[in-house]
């Protein structure tokens, strides 16, 4: 559940920030950027912000594929 939540959230700011880059402000692209260099470190690291802010609140992964 905790990593599908992670996903969508990515998801959606990538997608956000891509049609606030087009139709508001150019500098909505840094948003995109960000992003994506949070999930290439994670995929190093193993460990992202989200996750943990997640574990907090009780969400934990049912099938253990993630230890984000």
């Amino acid at each position: 559940m905790k990593t599908r939540i992670i996903h969508a959230v990515a998801g959606t700011m990538i997608l956000a920030s891509l049609l606030l880059g087009i139709f508001v402000h150019q500098n909505w692209f840094y948003l995109t950027g960000f992003v994506g260099l949070n999930l290439l470190q994670s995929s190093f690291t193993n460990w992202c912000l989200l996750g943990n802010i997640l574990a907090k609140f009780g969400l934990n992964d049912d099938q253990g594929s993630c230890k984000c």
